[in-house]
C-alpha cells in the first residue's frame, strides 16, 4: 500500500505522494554553515529570516524547513518566536528540524494546520521521548535510518531501522502515512559507493513500507567542487529510485527537480515545469 502524508499550513494544504511530484522543502532557515543567518537569528533581524522564507516560496518550495538552533541561544523560546513568524508571511506548511524536545513542544503550540517534525531516528530514547509528541498534537514526522550504532552502511540494515521506526510509530497511535523515511545519503567524497547505498535503501523503503521517503540530498556533494551538478544528477536518480520529498535550496535545483518530474511521468502535461518556466520569465521581464 502506498500512502500519501497531508501536511496543512496556514491556508495552503501539501500531499506528498510516493508516486506524485517530488515535494520541496526549503532548507534555507538553517543556520548550520549559515553564518549570516546565525547572525541574524542572534540579533533578532527578522527581516532577513523573512526575506529568504518568501524567497524560497517563490522560488517553489512547498513547504519550509526551520531550524534556529545556534550556540547560545534559547532555542525553545526562539523556535516558536521564528515559527510565528514565518507563518504569518507564508502559507505553506512548516518543517520543524530541532533535536530539542522542549523546543519542538513550545513551536508545536503555535504552529498552523499540520507541519512536519524533522526528526525521530532508530534510538530507543528519541522514539519514546518524540513519538508521544507527534501522536499528541496529530503531526507528521520524519524518521532518519540510524540509532544508537550510527548510520548503517548498508541498506538492509537502514530498511530494519525503518521497519523500526514505523512500527514504533503505529504501536504509539501514530497513522503510517504521516512518517517520513529519510534514509540519509553521506558524501560520495569520503565513499565512492555513499550514494549507491542510498539509492538501494530508497527502493527497497517504497517497495517494502511503501511510505514517503525524503532526502537531505545535498549531503553527497560535500567537500566536492561543482556541489549543484553533483546534487542535480543525484536529486534525479533519487526522484527515479521513489524520493518523494527532499530539503533542498529551491532557488537552485527546482528546475532540475520539475524536469525530473516531467521525465518520469510525474507532471501530466508538463504544468508544473512550464507554470515553473513561465513564473521565472516574467520574474526577469518586471526587472527589466
Amino acid at each position: 500500500m502506498r500512502m500519501e502524508t497531508i501536511l496543512r499550513g496556514a491556508s495552503v494544504e501539501v500531499a506528498i505522494k510516493p508516486d506524485g511530484p517530488v515535494t520541496m522543502i526549503g532548507e534555507k532557515i538553517n543556520p548550520t554553515g549559515r553564518k549570516t543567518l546565525a547572525a541574524a537569528l542572534k540579533s533578532r533581524d527578522l527581516d532577513h529570516i523573512r526575506e529568504l522564507a518568501l524567497r524560497q516560496v517563490t522560488a517553489g518550495a512547498q513547504v519550509l524547513d526551520i531550524n534556529v538552533s545556534v550556540p547560545g541561544l534559547d532555542e525553545a523560546n526562539l523556535l516558536a518566536e521564528i515559527v510565528q513568524l514565518v507563518a504569518a508571511h507564508v502559507p505553506v506548511p512548516l518543517c520543524l528540524d530541532s533535536n530539542d524536545p522542549k523546543a519542538l513542544e513550545a513551536a508545536l503550540a503555535v504552529t498552523p494546520g499540520k507541519c512536519l517534525v524533522n526528526s525521530v531516528n532508530g534510538e530507543e530514547a528519541r522514539l519514546a521521548r518524540i513519538l508521544p509528541l507527534i501522536k499528541e498534537r496529530g503531526v507528521a514526522v520524519i524518521g532518519l535510518t540510524m540509532d544508537e550504532r550510527g548510520i548503517p552502511n548498508d541498506p538492509e540494515t537502514r530498511l530494519a531501522i525503518a521497519h523500526k521506526i514505523v512500527e514504533r510509530a503505529v504501536k504509539t497511535g501514530i497513522p503510517q502515512e504521516d512518517v517520513v523515511i529519510d534514509p540519509l545519503v553521506l558524501t560520495v567524497g569520503a565513499d565512492q559507493n555513499a550514494g549507491k547505498v542510498t539509492l538501494r535503501a530508497i527502493e527497497l523503503i517504497c517497495k517494502e513500507l511503501g511510505v514517503n521517503v525524503n532526502l537531505g540530498a545535498s549531503n553527497v556533494s560535500f567537500g566536492l567542487p561543482e556541489r549543484q551538478l553533483i546534487n542535480q544528477a543525484f536529486l534525479a536518480l533519487a526522484a527515479g529510485a521513489g524520493a518523494s520529498c527532499v530539503i533542498t535550496d529551491p532557488e537552485k535545483l527546482a528546475p532540475s527537480i520539475l524536469a525530473t518530474d516531467l521525465l518520469l511521468g510525474r507532471d501530466p502535461y508538463g504544468k508544473r515545469f512550464l507554470r515553473h518556466l513561465r513564473g521565472i520569465a516574467g520574474a526577469g521581464a518586471a526587472k527589466q
